[in-house]
């Protein structure tokens, strides 16, 4: 280094990079930030301009929570070795995270509710249609690997408006809405997110009870029994994907299919990825082909012109497995939009699921 270049004293190189005098004596003697001069008389450390971009990584890697000796990797091993140790670390934290929500959920459960706080709102229900609800929305909750990297969409979203009781729930390739309407029902309009696997053990419970009342405070709510036995549960901070706009800027409906629910699952189960559906003016019947499978013709109610579009089986047949009644209604605007999937008698219930490219297969179509 030119004797001419400035040299910083300990505290103004602190000040610098966000780190304290005494984190940098202890960097020193680490050897992971050495200073560029020690004065041999008074011992008093000197640092560099050029330093400050190791200095400030140093403080980022260590807010982080990675330990020294993955620090050393990030900043003077190669760039592979880096990825890999902060990627490691990432995971770790995850878990970490986990386990520990999961354990302050558990005892924010066993609290007793405080007796003069008032739910936002409630809605009282059936305790099988709550159940029934819960089965039907969770097939759009998202896999594990999918929740690591967005975990608010392994919630479902609770709404009480209107007199109604609401569930939503998607992975981003699916989304779900049941719509409860409330036998009778109080407060505002209130939201909360409740972890998906919570709310499963919740709808074994409510499944045995004739009404259940639906609290929701500010930080989770309850369940209520007849018997006044009392379930709670813990709510979600997170910003939740709108589902509203999504539905509301659905486009406008071309074709309609209506087809037994359990020929069409039989149909799409076998299949890859890419598999279609076709349908052409006036016929009755409906071709699933592709997707490494023969075409299948299956009796459909089709109304519009022709039609082909393509699924991913493992996301359309978890959408048909959640509705009720032998019939499903499929409404399409286009082979590329959202398609709804209805149950064909149960409006209240609503799916959409994403098309995908399709898939063809030289062998069998």
């Amino acid at each position: 280094m030119d004797e001419s270049e400035e040299l910083l004293g300990i505290g103004a190189f602190a000040r610098r990079v966000g780190l304290t005098p005494s984190a940098l004596r202890f960097y020193d003697d680490c050897g992971v930030l050495r200073p560029v001069r020690v004065d041999p008389a008074s011992g008093y450390r000197f640092y560099g301009v050029e330093q400050d971009g190791r200095g400030v990584l140093l403080r980022r890697l260590r807010e982080a929570g990675l330990p020294l000796v993955d620090v050393r990797v990030v900043l003077d091993g190669g760039e592979a070795e880096a990825r890999t140790v902060l990627r490691a670390h990432l995971e770790r934290t995850r878990r970490t995270a986990d386990t520990a929500r999961a354990l302050v959920e558990g005892l924010l459960r066993d609290l007793p509710m405080e007796a003069p706080e008032q739910p936002l709102g409630r809605a009282v229900v059936g305790g099988a249609e709550l159940a029934s609800a819960v089965r039907q929305v969770g097939p759009a909750v998202a896999d594990a690997g999918t929740r690591a990297e967005f975990p608010v969409l392994g919630c479902v979203l609770i709404e009480v408006d209107d007199e109604e009781l609401r569930l939503v729930a998607t992975d981003r390739y699916r989304l779900a809405v049941r719509v409860l309407r409330a036998r009778t029902a109080g407060g505002g309009p209130c939201r909360v997110l409740v972890d998906a696997a919570e709310l499963a053990d919740l709808a074994t419970w409510a499944l045995r009870q004739q009404y259940v009342d639906v609290e929701v405070y500010g930080d989770g709510g309850c369940l209520v029994g007849e018997d006044g036995e009392r379930r709670a549960f813990v709510g979600r901070t997170a910003e939740y994907p709108d589902y509203r706009l999504v539905l509301e800027g659905l486009d406008d409906v071309r074709h309609r299919v209506i087809v037994g629910r359990a020929v069409l699952r039989a149909a799409f189960a076998e299949r890859e990825k890419g598999a279609a559906l076709t349908t052409r003016p006036g016929a009755q019947e409906a071709v699933i082909s592709g997707g490494g499978g023969s075409p299948v013709t299956v009796s459909a109610v089709c109304t519009g012109p022709s039609l082909r579009v393509a699924f991913d089986p493992a996301v359309l047949v978890p959408a048909l497995d959640a509705g009720v009644g032998p019939d499903v209604l499929l409404e399409i605007a286009s082979g590329t939009a959202p398609v709804v999937v209805r149950s064909a008698d149960q409006g209240s219930f609503t799916t959409l699921v994403m098309p995908v490219r399709e898939r063809v297969s030289r062998e069998t179509d």
